[in-house]
């Protein structure tokens, strides 16, 4: 009896290698590009959700009030500023925080500026 090819691990690096996306090294990451994507309510809402759960998530589980295509540019932006990083999980694109990162750039920045937003949510 034939032996069957073992199923590819689709966790595994090489299984998402075509699917890499870009993010700045710590040392690229810019003040003025992290203000600028924190700027907008809705990529600071995103910022500050996963600030609480604390954990990589795909870009469903935080509900947005707008389209598809622009969940994806603010996600975008997020992520070029060197805010979130995203990386594939089989067909998931996983969404986390870059707290250590932008702690070791910008010390105490992004404490303050999630805690003035949850003030300012919580404030309506």
């Amino acid at each position: 009896m034939p032996q069957q090819a073992p199923t590819p691990d689709p966790y595994a690096p090489e299984a998402n290698a075509g699917r890499v996306l870009t993010h700045p090294t710590r040392d690229e990451i810019r003040l003025e590009s992290v203000l600028h994507a924190l700027a907008d309510p809705t990529r600071l809402h995103i910022a500050h959700t996963l600030a609480r759960l604390g954990t990589e998530v795909p870009c469903s589980v935080i509900d947005l009030a707008v389209s598809k295509s622009t969940t994806t540019h603010h996600y975008r932006v997020l992520r070029e500023a060197g805010v979130i990083s995203q990386v594939y999980r089989g067909t998931a694109k996983l969404n986390g925080l870059r707290r250590a990162d932008l702690d070791a750039r910008f010390p105490g920045l992004l404490d303050s500026v999630l805690t003035a937003a949850g003030r300012q949510a919580t404030e309506g």
